[in-house]
Parts: structure tokens; C-alpha cells; sequence
């Protein structure tokens, strides 16, 4: 029969998990210590299990913060996502919940009428971004353009869109909403040209493409955004009504008529 474990030897891996900033590894190392004896584990293998709990655990707790820092307006995820209103997109999510467009630096542009759920798949690819251990930020475009007008204001623009480079996904919701004076478009413009081909984007719009140059003001610099963020993306148009309206006897908004049918 296999010795147990002594007092002093959990007082010294105690001592140990400390020093190395990793305290879960005393609980877990008691906990399968009798599992590893009445099983005939070897020692390679009691070792493997419980580094492998103490990395699983590292990784939950680092998306954790990670999914905290990026500022979400609220927790979504793409399992409570209603694709069953948008099914023709149900693969095409499902392909990008893992993650790999990250490592191309692609960018996902969501497009749509309002209330079909752009937000809720910008947020919860978001999530799995942080969980697939990436840097997350969101913010709607305008809050983009007041820091990015602030930074230029204090003469530290370079060092704002550096910093921003560091983040695996910027997430820019609501683009479209508000029209930008040229300044404002500018400063944008330098956000997407200081991530192509080195970061992603995941921009949402309830505007169609030929309706930016009206949102940034200018035909010229709409067309050099859209082809920076075009040129490595996955477009995906929602539609339909809104979800919001559901249960209350309208069949859409007016915005979304009158867009309709300029389409």
C-alpha cells in the first residue's frame, strides 16, 4: 500500500504553491492525492493533473479579468443568441467563434436594420476572443472618436493608436448612428489604417456601405475606410425586424422602411 501523505509534506507543498503564487495547487494536490494512490497513478501522472487544473483554472481567471477590462455594456454570448431569427448567419458565426480570424487579423463587419442583434454578436464574439486569451475593447463609434480627439487634443495620438495596436479586438458598435464632422472622420480613419493587416476590427452599422460616405462626410475617405476594412473581412448582413418590437403589433421602424426601399 502507497504511504500517505505526511503533514510535513502538505506543510511544504503549501510553502511551495506559495512561493510560486499558485495556492490553488495545495487543494488540488490533497484532493487527488487519494485518487492518484487507489488508482495506481505514477508520479508523472499525479504531477500532470495537477498542473493541468492549475493552468485550466489560470486561463478561466485571465478571461475573466480580460472579459471584465473590455468595458461590454453587458454580457452576451452567441449560446443566447436567437439564430433562429437569423439563421442564413448561423454558420458563418459559428466558423468565427473560434477565434482564428484573430490570428489573420481579420475584421467582421455587421451589418443590418436595428434590434436584429449586431451588438449581441459584436459582444459575444468578443467574449470568445477574451476567453481564446486575446485583449478586448468595445466602445461605440462616437465614444471611439472622443478619445481618439482627446488623445490629439494633448498632442498623444501616436501613443493612444500604439497602444490601442496591443489589443487582439477593437470593437466598434453603432457605426452609422451619428454623422461625423471631418475631424472626427479623420481621426477615425487613422484608428482602422493603424489595424490593417496588424489587428482586428469588429465594426457593426445599421447602414449598407453606400450610405458611410454620408456618416464620415466625405465620399473619399468613406471609400479608403471601407477598403481597409473590407480588403480581410467577413461581412455579415442581419435581417428583419427589430426584436424589440416583437409582441407589440409593429412590423418595423420607419428608418428601416425608408432604407429598404433606398436599397
Amino acid at each position: 500500500m502507497a504511504a500517505k501523505t505526511t503533514p510535513e509534506s502538505v506543510k511544504q507543498i503549501h510553502y511551495l504553491a506559495a512561493a510560486l503564487k499558485a495556492p490553488r495547487i495545495t487543494e488540488t494536490a490533497q484532493r487527488l492525492a487519494d485518487q492518484a494512490r487507489d488508482a495506481g497513478w505514477t508520479h508523472e501522472d499525479y504531477l500532470a493533473a495537477v498542473l493541468e487544473r492549475e493552468v485550466s483554472a489560470r486561463n478561466a481567471s485571465g478571461a475573466e479579468q480580460r472579459i471584465r477590462s473590455a468595458a461590454f455594456p453587458a454580457r452576451k454570448t452567441l449560446e443566447d443568441f436567437d439564430f433562429d431569427a437569423q439563421p442564413a448567419i448561423r454558420a458563418q458565426v459559428g466558423s468565427l467563434a473560434s477565434g482564428a480570424f484573430l490570428t489573420e487579423a481579420r475584421n467582421i463587419v455587421l451589418l443590418g436594420p436595428p434590434g436584429t442583434g449586431k451588438t449581441h454578436l459584436a459582444i459575444a464574439l468578443g467574449v470568445a476572443a477574451a476567453r481564446h486569451g486575446h485583449r478586448v475593447l468595445f466602445a461605440t463609434a462616437t465614444d471611439w472618436v472622443t478619445r481618439l480627439t482627446e488623445a490629439h487634443r494633448s498632442g498623444r495620438l501616436p501613443q493612444e493608436l500604439t497602444k490601442l495596436r496591443r489589443y487582439g479586438l477593437i470593437i466598434v458598435d453603432e457605426v452609422g448612428y451619428l454623422p461625423f464632422e471631418q475631424d472626427a472622420a479623420n481621426l477615425f480613419f487613422q484608428l482602422v489604417s493603424s489595424r490593417y493587416e496588424h489587428a482586428s476590427l469588429v465594426l457593426t452599422s445599421n447602414l449598407p456601405f453606400s450610405g458611410w460616405a454620408g456618416v464620415f462626410g466625405d465620399q473619399a475617405v468613406a471609400a479608403a475606410m471601407i477598403d481597409r476594412i473590407v480588403h480581410h473581412a467577413d461581412v455579415l448582413t442581419l435581417k428583419g425586424a427589430s426584436y424589440r418590437l416583437r409582441g407589440r403589433g409593429i412590423d418595423s421602424l420607419p428608418s428601416i422602411r425608408t432604407q429598404n426601399q433606398a436599397d
